[in-house]
């Protein structure tokens, strides 16, 4: 399979760093019929001691098992020592939003900066961010105000690669505000000026969001801009995925549906959105029980 790079050029499919990669080079060298329960557990405490998140240990686990089951049916193995083992857990984490008050001076302090647009373009839509920096002009209708997803800007081995989306509900086509709508035409209008006064090095990526010469931005990089805004805006434990879960909760507690929040995130199910946003602030708590009285004449 072929795919397009961030160029726009054609590229050999690579797989990104992945759950693969943890297992060709953490796990331990010895021949296969020769491990045993006790081999994958010491495995999966290795892991946790390293510092990596239970839903990645959770994907290691599950290649594991995939390569041992197909040693069992190799005849490799009588029996998949993994099968006496009970799957790792995922600790799922209540999503911080920030408070409009913490987006503004967020905002305010990567204002004058590469950065600054495409922070408030993710505060405005709750895109990921490999979302946005994969975001090409051909798919941003700024007269209709509709900006379509159809992948993700990511690292691999060869480079940054824009993917397909996580998941199929991922490529969607999602409204924009007029304010949202206004900071895209001022990123055009920025991004022909430094095309004008480039003599020549511009490279043409057609993408949204690029550097100083048109070529994509690491990913990194802008989740190194957006924790230097936060810490000059005084906003502790705060990353990059902070801003689309401050849009997904204002949005809830604004009343927007569920499905109609789902499909703008482009979570693979409303369940998913439920799990994750499922919870309201305290002011939302109150707003409903006010409601609730004022309906029944209290």
């Amino acid at each position: 399979m072929r795919r397009r790079t961030a160029s726009g050029r054609r590229r050999t499919r690579t797989r990104s760093f992945s759950a693969h990669t943890h297992c060709r080079t953490r796990w331990p060298r010895s021949p296969i019929g020769k491990v045993g329960a006790a081999d994958i557990e010491a495995f999966i405490l290795r892991l946790r001691a390293k510092g990596l998140s239970s839903s990645t240990i959770r994907q290691i686990d599950t290649v594991l098992r995939q390569v041992l089951d197909t040693a069992v049916r190799d005849g490799l193995l009588g029996a998949s020592p993994a099968s006496k083992l009970k799957r790792p857990t995922v600790t799922s984490a209540e999503a911080r939003a920030l408070a409009p008050h913490e987006v503004d001076a967020l905002l305010r302090a990567a204002e004058g900066t590469r950065y600054e647009h495409l922070l408030r373009v993710l505060a405005g839509t709750g895109l990921r961010r490999g979302e946005a920096l994969a975001l090409r002009w051909s798919e941003v209708d700024l007269t209709r105000r509709l900006v379509t997803v159809r992948g993700t800007l990511a690292r691999t081995r060869e480079g940054l690669e824009v993917q397909p989306p996580k998941t199929e509900r991922s490529r969607r086509t999602i409204p924009v505000s007029t304010a949202t709508a206004a900071v895209l035409s001022a990123v055009r209008a920025s991004q022909d000026e430094a095309r004008a006064r480039s003599e020549g090095s511009w490279r043409e990526s057609g993408l949204v969001f690029t550097t100083e010469f048109g070529g994509p931005i690491d990913p990194r990089n802008a989740s190194r801009a957006m924790s230097t805004a936060a810490k000059n805006a005084g906003l502790h434990g705060v990353g990059i995925h902070t801003l689309r879960h401050t849009a997904a909760s204002t949005m809830l507690e604004a009343g927007v549906p569920l499905r109609t929040v789902s499909e703008i995130l482009g979570h693979a199910s409303v369940q998913v959105t439920g799990d994750i946003y499922g919870h309201v602030s305290t002011e939302g708590a109150r707003a409903a029980v006010d409601r609730l009285a004022s309906s029944l004449g209290w």
